[in-house]
């Protein structure tokens, strides 16, 4: 890693992080994340989750009032937080309006611009999904953040980012159904999720 002076000075700790994840090499499979000034690597999802995330998918696809595409592990370039560098997320699943094609030319970190919903499923760092990714989403001012934990068995829907949180979050038990606002405007069956 190289320390260089940025437009006359030293780069600070945020930026020596930051360059220092961009530098990173992870095994095949697992992905990087720099979320509130640290960097986590996580390991390949198990199938349950694969699972749960094209259902999401198919769901979306069939009844979403606005017509989506949606990427899957996106990497979205979110606000630094407080003493914290730019957070690097990679998201389970993005959705955006079709129309958009914001991912048509998107880069490996794309801003969060135009960004519909965000989702996570749990797997083996649930809390970073429940707390510090919302967080970070918060910060981006990403509308809709459906986070479906699967230690809980329950689907949450977080709305009306505010600053770094959400200001309303509606809980429901897995297997019951979840409504979904515009541009979405369905309900989101949770019947068949693992």
């Amino acid at each position: 890693m190289t320390v260089m002076a940025t437009h006359g000075r030293l780069p600070s700790q945020a930026d020596l992080l930051e360059e220092g994840f961009l530098a990173l090499s992870t095994p095949e499979g697992f992905r990087a994340e720099l979320i509130e000034g640290e960097i986590v690597v996580t390991p390949p999802p198990d199938g349950g989750h694969q699972d749960t995330i094209d259902l999401v998918v198919r769901q979306v696809y069939a009844h979403s009032r606005v017509a989506m595409q949606q990427s899957g592990n996106s990497g979205l370039l979110l606000p630094a937080g407080e003493g914290c560098p730019r957070n690097r997320v990679i998201a389970d699943l993005v959705f955006a309006p079709l129309q958009a094609r914001l991912f048509a030319h998107a880069g490996s970190w794309m801003p969060p611009d135009g960004v519909a919903m965000v989702v996570e499923v749990t797997s083996s760092r649930a809390e970073r999904d429940r707390v510090a990714k919302r967080r970070c989403y918060a910060r981006g001012a990403i509308p809709l953040y459906l986070l479906i934990d699967r230690e809980e068995s329950a689907v949450t829907l977080f709305s009306e980012p505010s600053n770094a949180d959400y200001r309303a979050h509606t809980t429901t038990p897995t297997g019951k159904p979840v409504p979904l606002p515009e541009p979405f405007a369905f309900d989101l069956d949770t019947a068949e999720f693992l």
